[in-house]
């Protein structure tokens, strides 16, 4: 590689290069090879210099090879200056090709030359490219340049080239550069206003060292010369500030006088909502804002745009830091004062210079000093969460960094910052580094010199600027801050060693307890009311007074001495949950901990001591008589609980008026703070939050009455019939027990009582998430028939209504001229509805006919309809026709002429009547009118004879005379009407078929239908008949013969013209009424494809909702759509849809459950449809990429559209004149050149609206490793040109020292059907250093645009006709213009994958109850709805200030989406819901998917509820708001696990009372038999269990979508297809998940796989997923209930016995046997011996180092309990104290033994433990017997086992015959002692870190194995004996793909083949 390259001619070849070049030799006989050089696999590190050159060699290769080879030649050469030693990764490969591909050019492209030499070849290639603007010129050029240079003075002497050539700039959106002016989107008066306020820099200082190349210099490229912003990022943020201000000035109102001027309103109105949270820190910490306006108006907008111009260029280049928004304040904060400085020309004081900014405008200045700096905090304390798996305390996460820019401390980071501070040291925390700094490091200065310092520097700015008045009021100390670098040292210096900040006012410490803190109040309301009803119940309160008498009372005022414990408790939990936090608090907040524990602990003393000294006094009692029993009595305990009560006095009020309790959080009034600092901690965020008074009143009242309902029912159904059993329970005297009782001479039997009452609390503190679930079922149905949902549910429906749908899209969807006719007014109302102008009317149902038109044809795109049903559904608007005429759809007027037909033959009467009876129906008339009027139409071109035309003239003539006259049915006879019917079908089907061979057909049924007229039906027709007989005389010629005979009538050749000529219009109206005569079917059978029939459905019922007004487009808010994508399917492949083994392909499942729309695909596109189409075809029915971009796309065909009709109504006033339909804008297409055509500005306003983004991180990679992948997503951008891309780019760049790889945001293009780099943004790192998803969105957010945002999952759809809506629903954010707008908009769901399988429609179900009434509920009236991960709309501008649309921090935020809804609400935004608007959405479709999807879900949940956004959301709402906010997040899920929880809670102490004997003497003593409240509380717990709480909502909406019929068909349905066993199994996944994450942690995403096709799971597999969650808890319910069994049967009913536990037998058989019931093929015998093969393989196979847990048992036994090793020590007792519960087995069982000859004493349980010893041994004999003697001694070693197992059965056989061991004894002893093992085993993994290193652990893994090994063969076993019953498989198939058979649809074959292609 160092020889030089030897030039093949003289100057004009390529000269030679450096002496370090290789040498590129002429071959003497090459072959050329057109094949162009893949110019897509090149190096990372040489793509920016060395592509454009190979694509473009690429492109002209054809047409100048030589020219090619110069561009290849030039690349090669860029490759090797840039990488001359080939270090880079791949570059050696790619130069090595790169130099192959030019040997074997170089001579053939030189005999291929047409000029003398290379640069005249190369000078004359590039005149003839140069005209064509664009990269081949601008390649061109260089590669020209090049070669002159090279190649010495007389080539460039020989050719001269243009200097002034500017190089090629790709853009985005706008075309900013010079050429670029003529695109019509640059010719719209409001980009033209923005980009001349933009490039407006006259008056400013000039940027140093910036030299103007000829362009435009703007605002952005003076910021970047200032402060060093990257290339890419100010192109990027131009475009953006560009597009932001056209938007605002384009929908201002009052219009701008002159449209082509940024107005003032424009800035003023994004600087405010961009500075919204900047101007609120500032507030917040005490400093003025840095945001200074001169006083001369004609510079305050250029100032305002610099600002913001700053702001958005920091925030453009952040990086993660834009995770974190008040760091980006500071930021700009101090940005903002350098800029300020630059610009007043002040002077500074240490240099005595002009100001310049502190880190100066070096290239990549912003990104090194300042971004990279902070960025490095961020990722060394990401690497120490140690991927989530470190304790939360023990790092830092995005909040708190972005929390220490909440205290005025951030400023002592200084500006420059200062390295040493402590924010920038991430060292481990030690004892040392928590200590607070001390005090004698402070005060290095004296107030006297820094207010001397002070002075000077104020003199200094007023001199440079005497008068400039300031927009934001300032202070010295902000002058301070600009030009003094950090005031903060001269009045404090730091101590030089740095110390680890550590957390930022809170903690995430993993325990249960942050529930019960987060919700304090709730949990103290709860417990309150618990005590007020267990002592009305005590006292047996039969009447409200009785609470007055003066005992009763007193001792219902004792709930204030249980309220102060628990606010003393309240109190030290907080303290002790924000200790590691600490050193952070400052003063205040330390004293305020201080003060209240002190009070607390005060009246925590007082309270008791006062209400004991009442209680011994009886003061009331003794003085009050009998009479005045009723009497008040104050007692001093009264006086001392009113005191008490006087500190709630201030909040209660508060309460009731929101507005000021807002205020006096928000004020920074002395006083404000002072009472809002004792209330809560003073935080940034959390303030202001409340809502208006009618919201308040509204959520209020639900939640008063859904309390007391509550309280009624647990008073009267549990508390008061549990109250008499307990006191019989106390007085019975237990002398007996049936063991060795340990606390004998406990009193009152508190064991019994606790076993009794703890599962009945339990459910009291869980059942309000059951009442909640009724009245939100109730409440929201309410709420969903007010907003009339589901109004129209089906096609008949839509066919009664269709009339009013014209209206209603007019009355919204179409905006008005004026804002007048916006108006809702009384007069618009009359106007529009009653007095409504009939060519306005005309107007608008052109309109509607435009959309409906496009809506239809698009389900003919998507082949969701067949052409048949296309030409039944199209609207035709026309206006050849009668103005009155409505041309309706041929789906509703089927059949209506042919009723009208046989309605009229047998009608006897007057035409009156008939009239009237035929205007009932409007279709019918409708039908009747069309179809005349397109006759006479017909007629008219078809009948061109002088003669034929007069006869059918008159004909028309009589019958129009009879109508008018109401003669009709006089002056014709009617009975021959179905006669001329079928010869009019007849003659019209010819007129169709349009062949001339029917001529003669034609002219015969012509002649019959006027002989039919004039002698059967016409009364008068003797004049028409006279007129025909007239022109038929013969006539004779001389010698009396005939000479010649007069053509019949339509028999001459010039009667009738036919066939017609090739007329489109002509051809579709004797279409339309053909099928108009011809079609018979029912109007609600089309279309016949049910996804169609939802859709139409769903459009019209929208309709009647309320929506706001549509503006105009130009006039609507702009919105960009952002989809993250990772690895999933962009589009199936050829390989996927076609491969098979003797199964189903995917294309034969797709094309079995969608027959109808492959049926309708083969239809449009014929058999020979290619690949491609096919391969987009099945995708667009997948969970793929290319779905998900084709809906959202719908976006912009809507927007061009909507436009087009905007525009078009402008210009033409009438729609009626427009060419029908959408042909106006398509027929433009030949104009596409001119900027000024209708469809150039539709696409120009499109484009300005409407963005989308697909952040496809790894595109880069893909890209390079040839991943097809990469060339789907490319083909996607070639398919939508409109369609941006944007990912993350790694590559190694070699550094002096070493190799080090360098990140970048990238955004690409389709052009040229290759991806084009538009910007390219360097970051300070890796951008995932947290969870995924969020920071993905994050880095591509940059590149998004406009004032909403859409985020939208990679599993979703949209639909043209809701595109058409998305204008309505930006008018959301500016419809509530009374209160706060929102800052979200939720939008509901449609789940496309519900007819799958019978799971996936239990998952569709589920899922659309809670994204429909659910989140309707949660909107309005609850106002806690979040943000879910759906199809939501931000804010965008609100949220790119705030922090993002999600969180990223590992783990903690796990469940992303929904922390941007808690973040908004927090920042005092709020959410709404929107139901006339939807978005499709896919789910999981198998058990395995959906159990991984919950447990994803619960993970989130478990760590939302550790998390800081939860606990502020929980303290600082109201205490109603904050109910709503427990319920509908983490309480449910909390819910869950409290019932399962009670469901052990009850059987463990059921085996208390029954094994220890109590129970035994209750009945037979004090008689408690059958406790209501316990069955009360089973009752609820079966609520819960068999998923009644999403059962409810989800029938509920069922009703109102579908009706009752269909939702009550659909419930019992759902139940025969064991709906109820799916959600008792889903309860114990969510309960599991859920309390291990909360417990241990282990929270990680789970991917689930977003295929269609369901197929069959091992039963290794499915043991792995489920053991720990459902089989280990299933056997413990098992052995609970065999045991409760054995011991209760003699004292106790079987029916009672049922009652109490049949909810708890059937979770178990639920929990065990679920994953085998819904496994598809489950019940398959060769399945079976598959999965028993495949079973006893994973469990004997060896693990290590490297073997996955799907490969061995022993690798998935230590990945599952690897939870333990980072789990804390109080998580560690916790488990152990758990698993203590199932050593209760062996001590009560050994005691009723036969062997045990009824002895109690503790030496039997003693003894007992031997056995558990001897097990233990034997097996670690078997095993190291196996380990030793198996492999080569394998005879021995089966002697051994033997002598085991006889010396076994020997000690059994002595036992028997000696101690009288039973055979029931043995299975005592198995019930007994098998749970002892698995608890011992248990504790084992906790204590694993002490114990692995010793031989125990052997032990211990061998045991396990054991039992994962017996479990699994007990659970096989029943399903290999059902498995020999072929009719179970054929029921389970049937159960699980019910709607798949409905469908006709085969599923055994799919499932074969799947499980062969698995």
């Amino acid at each position: 590689m160092a020889n030089e390259i030897v030039p093949a001619e003289g100057p004009s070849d390529p000269p030679s290069m450096t002496s370090s070049m290789p040498s590129v030799r002429r071959p003497r006989a090459p072959q050329y090879s057109p094949a162009p050089f893949d110019s897509e696999k090149v190096p990372p590190t040489l793509v920016a210099d060395v592509r454009r050159f190979l694509r473009v060699a690429n492109q002209i290769e054809s047409e100048s090879p030589r020219v090619a080879y110069h561009c290849r030649f030039h690349a090669f050469e860029n490759a090797h200056l840039l990488d001359p030693h080939s270090k880079g990764r791949g570059v050696r490969q790619f130069k090595t090709a790169l130099l192959l591909r030019l040997k074997q050019d170089e001579c053939t492209t030189m005999q291929m030359r047409k000029e003398t030499s290379d640069a005249r070849e190369l000078k004359s290639f590039y005149n003839k490219k140069k005209k064509k603007e664009g990269e081949v010129s601008s390649v061109l050029f260089e590669v020209l340049k090049a070669f002159i240079s090279r190649a010495g003075p007389e080539s460039a002497a020989a050719v001269d080239i243009e200097e002034n050539v500017r190089s090629y700039d790709r853009y985005n959106i706008l075309p900013l550069d010079t050429r670029g002016g003529q695109h019509a989107i640059m010719l719209l008066p409001e980009i033209k206003a923005a980009v001349a306020a933009v490039r407006s820099v006259r008056g400013l200082p000039s940027a140093e060292g910036a030299q103007d190349a000829g362009g435009h210099k703007d605002l952005f490229e003076r910021l970047q010369c200032w402060f060093g912003f990257q290339k890419g990022n100010v192109a990027n943020q131009r475009e953006h500030l560009i597009l932001l201000l056209a938007n605002i000035q384009g929908r201002l109102s009052p219009k701008p006088t002159s449209m082509s001027k940024l107005d003032d309103r424009a800035v003023h109105e994004l600087m405010v909502e961009l500075f919204e949270n900047y101007v609120n820190w500032c507030k917040f910490l005490g400093r003025q804002s840095n945001v200074w306006l001169p006083s001369v108006k004609q510079e305050v907008q250029q100032y305002k745009l610099l600002y913001i111009s700053l702001y958005l260029l920091i925030w453009g280049e952040a990086s993660n830091l834009r995770l974190m928004p008040e760091c980006l304040c500071y930021i700009f904060h101090q940005m903002a004062g350098d800029l300020y400085g630059m610009l007043s020309g002040a002077i500074s004081f240490k240099t005595g210079e002009k100001v310049v900014p502190a880190y100066g405008g070096e290239c990549e200045s912003f990104l090194n000093n300042i971004v990279t700096p902070i960025y490095k905090v961020i990722y060394q304390e990401a690497r120490k969460s140690k991927k989530g798996h470190s304790d939360h305390s023990t790092w830092r996460n995005y909040d708190d960094l972005n929390e220490f820019f909440w205290s005025v401390d951030c400023f002592k980071l200084g500006w420059p910052m200062r390295p040493d501070h402590d924010f920038f040291c991430t060292s481990p925390p030690s004892k040392q580094s928590m200590s607070p700094p001390s005090n004698q490091s402070r005060s290095a200065l004296s107030n006297q010199s820094v207010n001397a310092k002070l002075t000077a520097v104020t003199a200094a700015a007023t001199a440079a600027a005497p008068s400039s008045p300031l927009l934001f009021l300032s202070s010295t100390s902000s002058f301070l801050l600009l030009f003094y670098p950090c005031p903060l040292r001269c009045t404090e210096t730091i101590t030089s060693q740095s110390k680890w900040v550590g957390k930022t006012n809170f903690v995430e410490i993993r325990s249960f307890w942050h529930l019960i803190r987060s919700f304090d109040r709730m949990w103290t309301f709860l417990i309150l009311a618990l005590q007020v009803m267990i002592i009305m119940a005590w006292h047996g309160l039969e009447t409200p007074l009785e609470l007055l008498d003066p005992l009763v009372f007193e001792d219902i005022l004792s709930i204030f001495v249980t309220n102060a414990v628990l606010r003393l408790i309240q109190v030290t939990v907080d303290f002790v949950f924000t200790w590691k936090a600490w050193h952070t608090l400052n003063f205040d907040e330390k004293l305020r901990f201080a003060l209240k524990f002190c009070i607390c602990a005060i009246w925590t003393i007082i309270l008791p001591a006062v209400y004991a000294t009442s209680q011994k006094n009886y003061v009331c009692s003794t003085k009050l008589s009998r009479s005045n029993l009723y009497l008040f009595c104050l007692s001093p305990y009264m006086i001392v609980v009113a005191i008490y009560l006087t500190s709630n006095v201030v909040g209660m009020a508060l309460f009731f008026f929101p507005a000021v309790s807002s205020y006096l959080e928000t004020s920074n009034w002395q006083i404000c703070k002072f009472i809002s600092w004792w209330a809560q901690p003073r935080l940034y965020i959390g303030r202001g939050m409340q809502m208006g008074q009618v919201s308040l009143l509204k959520y209020t009242t639900f939640w008063v009455i859904l309390l007391s309902v509550k309280f009624l029912f647990s008073y009267y159904f549990e508390i008061k019939l549990l109250v008499q059993p307990t006191k019989q329970i106390m007085k019975v005297n237990v002398n007996e027990y049936d063991w060795h009782e340990l606390f004998p001479k406990v009193k009152n039997n508190a064991g019994a009582i606790l076993a009794v009452w703890a599962p009945v609390l339990l459910v009291y503190f869980m059942d309000t998430q059951i009442w909640y679930s009724i009245f939100c079922t109730i409440f929201g149905g309410f709420y969903g028939i007010i907003h009339h949902l589901g109004e129209i549910r089906t096609m008949g429906m839509v066919r009664s209504r269709f009339h009013s749908l014209p209206s209603r899209f007019n009355d919204f969807l179409v905006p008005r001229t004026s804002q007048k006719e916006n108006k809702r007014t009384f007069r618009n109302f009359l106007r529009n509805k009653i007095f409504k102008d009939l060519k306005r009317e005309r107007s608008d149902l052109v309109r509607f006919a435009t959309v409906w038109n496009q809506i239809i044809s698009s389900f003919r795109m998507e082949d969701l309809i067949s052409n048949r049903e296309l030409d039944l559904m199209i609207m035709p608007v026309s206006a050849n026709l009668s103005s009155n005429s409505i041309r309706w759809p041929l789906f509703l007027l089927a059949s209506k002429f042919s009723t009208a037909v046989n309605i009229t033959k047998d009608f006897v009467g007057k035409y009156e009547h008939l009239r009237r009876k035929i205007n009932k129906d409007s279709y019918m008339i409708s039908a009747i009118n069309e179809s005349y009027d397109s006759l006479k139409s017909i007629f008219e071109f078809l009948v061109i004879g002088d003669l034929e035309k007069r006869v059918v003239g008159d004909i028309f003539e009589k019958i129009e005379q009879g109508i008018k006259n109401s003669s009709l049915l006089v002056d014709f006879q009617m009975n021959e009407l179905p006669i001329i019917h079928d010869k009019l079908v007849h003659l019209v089907e010819f007129l169709f078929e349009n062949k001339l061979a029917h001529g003669e057909k034609v002219v015969i049924l012509l002649q019959d239908i006027i002989e039919i007229l004039t002698k059967d039906v016409m009364m008068n027709s003797s004049s028409i008949l006279d007129m025909i007989n007239c022109s038929t005389n013969l006539v004779l010629d001389g010698d009396g013969l005939f000479g010649c005979h007069q053509p019949e009538l339509f028999a001459s050749n010039h009667a009738i013209c036919f066939p017609f000529p090739d007329n489109g219009s002509l051809k579709e109206q004797v279409k339309r009424l053909y099928l108009l005569l011809t079609v018979k079917e029912k109007a609600m059978d089309i279309p016949t494809n049910l996804e169609a029939r939802r859709r139409i459905s769903f459009f019209a019922t929208s309709l009647f909702m309320d929506i706001p007004s549509a503006p105009k487009v130009r006039n609507m808010l702009s919105f960009s759509v952002m989809t993250p994508y990772y690895m999933e399917e962009v589009k199936f492949s050829h390989e996927e849809l076609h491969s098979s083994q003797d199964g189903a392909s995917i294309l034969s499942y797709m094309q079995k459950i969608y027959p109808d729309e492959w049926k309708n695909f083969l239809e449009r596109l014929g058999p020979k449809a290619s690949n491609e189409e096919i391969q987009y075809w099945a995708s667009f029915r997948g969970q793929t990429l290319s779905r998900t971009v084709r809906g959202m796309m719908y976006y912009r065909e809507a927007l061009k559209l909507q436009a087009f009709l905007d525009r078009a109504s402008n210009l033409g006033g009438e729609m009626v004149h427009l060419k029908p339909g959408y042909a106006g804008i398509d027929g433009e297409q030949n104009k596409r050149n001119n900027p000024q055509s209708l469809s150039a500005q539709s696409d120009a306003l499109a484009d300005m609206k409407f963005t989308y983004v697909v952040s496809c991180q790894n595109f880069g990679a893909q890209k390079s490793s040839g991943d097809p992948h990469a060339q789907d997503i490319l083909d996607l951008m070639i398919r939508y040109p409109s369609l941006r891309v944007a990912y993350i780019e790694e590559k190694e760049v070699n550094s002096a020292d070493n190799r080090q790889k360098v990140y970048s945001s990238v955004l690409v293009k389709a052009d040229n059907n290759l991806d084009q780099e538009i910007y390219r943004i360097k970051l300070p790192g890796p951008p995932i250093i947290g969870e995924g998803k969020p920071e993905n969105q994050n880095h591509a957010i940059i590149f998004t645009r406009g004032d909403a945002l859409q985020t939208i999952d990679m599993n979703q759809d949209n639909y043209l006709e809701e595109a058409y809506k998305m204008r309505n629903v930006l008018q959301e954010f500016r419809r509530h213009q009374g209160d706060n707008p929102p800052t979200i908009l939720g939008l509901r769901e449609h789940i496309f994958t519900g007819s799958v399988s019978s799971l996936a429609g239990f998952m569709s179900y589920q899922e659309t109850s809670f994204v429909t009434i659910g989140q309707r509920f949660l909107a309005n009236p609850l106002r806690v709805r979040f943000h879910y991960g759906h199809p939501d709309l931000f804010d965008r501008v609100f949220h790119l200030t705030r922090g993002g649309v999600s969180k990223a921090s590992k783990t903690i935020n796990l469940s992303e989406d929904v922390f941007a809804g808690f973040n908004s609400t927090l920042r005092r935004g709020y959410v709404t819901y929107n139901e006339y608007i939807q978005v499709g959405k896919g789910r999981d479709v198998g058990l395995n998917q959906i159990s991984k999807f919950e447990a994803k879900v619960a993970n989130g949940n478990s760590e939302q509820s550790l998390s800081r956004d939860i606990y502020r959301l929980g303290q600082r709402f109201d205490f109603f708001r904050m109910l709503s906010c427990y319920f509908t997040t983490v309480g449910f899920y909390f819910n869950s696990l409290i019932s399962i929880f009670g469901v052990y809670i009850f059987l463990y102490g059921q085996l208390y009372l029954v094994l220890s004997g109590l129970e035994k003497a209750l009945i037979t003593e004090a008689r408690v038999q059958n406790v209501k409240s316990l069955e009360t509380a089973l009752a609820s717990q079966s609520f819960l269990q068999l998923g009644l709480l999403t059962g409810l909502p989800m029938m509920m909406e069922l009703g109102l979508e579908k009706g009752v019929r269909l939702a009550l068909s659909d419930f019992i349905l759902m139940q025969l297809q064991l709906a109820s066993i799916f959600f008792t199994f889903s309860l114990g996944t969510k309960a599991h998940h859920f309390g291990r994450t909360l417990l241990h942690g282990g929270a990680k995403y789970r991917p689930t796989g977003r295929k269609f096709v369901v197929f069959h799971a091992s039963f290794s597999e499915n043991y792995q997923l489920y053991s720990r969650s459902h089989f280990v808890k299933g056997f413990e319910l098992l052995f609970l209930l065999i045991v409760y069994n054995l011991f209760r049967r003699t004292y106790e009913s079987t029916v009672a016995y049922v009652m109490i536990t049949y909810s708890s037998w059937f979770m178990a058989g639920t929990w065990l046997f679920t994953p085998f019931l819904f496994n598809p093929s489950g019940f398959v015998w060769r399945k079976i011996v598959e999965d028993w093969t495949d079973w006893n393989k994973w469990m004997n196979n060896q693990g290590g180092i490297g073997i996955q847990p799907d490969k061995c048992w022993e690798s998935w036994w230590n990945a599952e309990h690897s939870h333990f090793q980072h789990s804390g020590l109080s998580s560690g007792m916790v488990e152990v104290l758990l698993s203590l519960r199932f050593f209760i087995y062996q001590y009560g069982l050994v005691y009723h033994l036969d062997i045990s000859q009824q002895s109690k004493n503790i030496v039997v349980y003693v003894l007992s433990w031997f056995v558990i010893v001897a097990v233990f041994s034997l097996v670690k004999l078997i095993h190291v017997g196996r380990r030793r003697l198996s492999a080569k001694h394998h005879l021995l070693f089966r002697v051994f086992k033997l002598f085991l197992f006889l010396s076994a059965i020997a000690c059994i056989i002595t036992l028997s015959s000696v101690c009288n061991l039973s055979i029931m004894d043995l299975f005592v002893c198995c019930l007994a002692f098998i749970p002892t093992g698995w608890g011992l085993l248990s504790i084992a993994q906790v204590l694993r870190p002490k114990i692995e290193c010793t031989g125990v652990w052997d032990t211990i893994q061998v045991v396990a194995y054991a039992y994962d090994y017996g479990m699994g063969c007990v659970l096989f076993a029943p399903i290999a004996a059902l498995a020999w019953m072929p009719v179970i498989s054929a029921i389970q198939t049937r159960v699980l793909f019910n709607q798949a058979f409905n469908r006709q649809l085969h599923i055994q074959p799919i499932l074969a083949g799947k499980s062969k292609l698995r």
